[in-house]
């Protein structure tokens, strides 16, 4: 029997922040494509159904689907190497996204950026996992979550501004080229942890001989199905992302043809308000979800994010109906803050409820169902329901098509809420009220 492997505090913390940084650069080039929205329409003079297949369902039709098999990979072989490599391609096709001359072309590479980006997240998922116990997966994966915020931060005041200055092609350059160079730091300089250490470290498990050997995708698929528990999280996950992403797309669309601001200053305006008030909201719910869920029970993870969208809800709607351009922006710092707390919880929760084995194919399909419904749906049905509403409301359509996320948000409070219950009752069953 083999010694039991090891990781130093200081190649989990360079582990983890590496991801961060492939996190954030899959998120500037997914994103940039809201705050170039406007000007790609007004160049290339597509509609907004058109802008909304860009920018959704066509990408996350590639990303998600892709992204299991991917993730069957990881659990299989080297997840540093499946990482890198993507990274190589998400990066080189949004700087060829600079040189699209029109839709189709543009339609194209926005899909290949997806193909690039689903290689990324269940491997590492599945890495924060290996590094990190249960009870610090949470804030482990807030960490890794803020990427989400730091690649809206960079993608909007570079996209924003580049714009202005050189048009929004020179920011699809601008913001690829570096991935390139990022590639080749994550294969040569990250190591791959051994699987499992964490859940060793923590039970003080006997040291395995071997890694557990990755179970067929379909008894994942029945694994996950039959599990009450994550079947409300995953689809309250999707209908969050569904409100989010449609946001985070929409809105600088928004700000810009309904309020007549510049590029440049949305891009600053919400670079400041998503980066910066996004990261600190996915941190401190991180944190507290760890807290909370060690202390009071798991059912926490799933209620912290369920009250965090209820206190949004009003100010979402508020900045789509919001006269002014700073009333908008004002109603917006709420919803930007708080709406990736649901990354950590579910992430985690998710990592917790899966055997060691199943962890990559598990976030997989988390991601696929999340992805389609959020990512693909969401901003897709703003720019067709905005399309519908333009015969009776003019430009201002875009205003009624934003206000479809409130719905799915609501709608998926309510999955949250029965996830915590089910949480709770299980802990309950067991006699363990503090664990679930």
């Amino acid at each position: 029997m083999s010694a039991p492997a090891t990781v130093s505090d200081g190649q989990r913390r360079y582990t983890l922040f590496m991801l961060v940084v492939v996190f954030t650069s899959s998120h500037v080039d997914r994103q940039i494509m809201g705050i170039l929205g406007q000007p790609i329409k007004e160049s290339l003079m597509i509609s907004d159904t058109q802008l909304g297949l860009l920018t959704g369902i066509m990408f996350a039709v590639f990303y998600a689907t892709l992204g299991m098999p991917l993730a069957m990979w990881a659990d299989r072989n080297n997840r540093r190497n499946l990482i890198a490599f993507s990274v190589f391609l998400w990066s080189l096709m949004t700087a060829l996204c600079g040189l699209a001359s029109n839709y189709l072309q543009l339609l194209l590479l926005r899909i290949g950026v997806g193909v690039g980006e689903a290689g990324s997240n269940p491997p590492s998922h599945s890495m924060i996992a290996d590094l990190y116990p249960p009870e610090r997966r949470s804030t482990a994966m807030a960490i890794f979550g803020t990427g989400v915020n730091w690649g809206i931060l960079l993608g909007f005041l570079v996209g924003g501004w580049v714009n202005e200055f050189f048009g929004w092609r020179a920011a699809f350059l601008i913001v690829g080229v570096p991935g390139i160079a990022l590639a080749l730091l994550v294969r040569f300089t990250v190591p791959e942890p051994p699987r499992g250490i964490a859940v060793e470290a923590s039970a003080n498990a006997l040291p395995s001989a071997a890694p557990p050997q990755a179970p067929p995708f379909t008894e994942v698929v029945r694994f996950m199905v039959g599990h009450g528990i994550l079947r409300h999280l995953i689809f309250a996950s999707a209908l969050v992302a569904f409100a989010g992403y449609a946001a985070v797309i929409w809105v600088p669309v928004y700000l810009v043809r309904i309020h007549s601001l510049g590029t440049g200053m949305v891009g600053t305006y919400l670079a400041l308000i998503v980066g910066f008030g996004g990261a600190a909201g996915i941190l401190l719910a991180g944190r507290l979800a760890d807290r909370l869920s060690a202390g009071l029970g798991s059912q926490w993870l799933p209620w912290i994010v369920a009250l965090a969208n209820l206190i949004s809800l009003p100010f979402l709607l508020w900045t789509f109906l919001a006269p002014t351009a700073q009333g908008a922006l004002v109603g917006f710092a709420v919803p930007a803050m708080l709406a990736t707390v649901y990354v950590a919880p579910s992430f985690a929760l998710i990592q917790n409820e899966v055997p060691v084995p199943m962890r990559a194919v598990a976030a997989a399909i988390n991601l696929f169902i999340t992805n389609i419904i959020g990512l693909g749906l969401g901003p897709f049905s703003v720019g067709f329901f905005s399309d519908l509403f333009a015969s009776w409301a003019g430009e201002e359509s875009l205003r009624y098509g934003l206000m479809v996320t409130g719905v799915a948000l609501l709608w998926g409070v309510a999955h949250y809420l029965r996830c915590g219950v089910l949480l709770k009752r299980r802990a309950a069953a067991v006699g363990n009220p503090s664990r679930a």
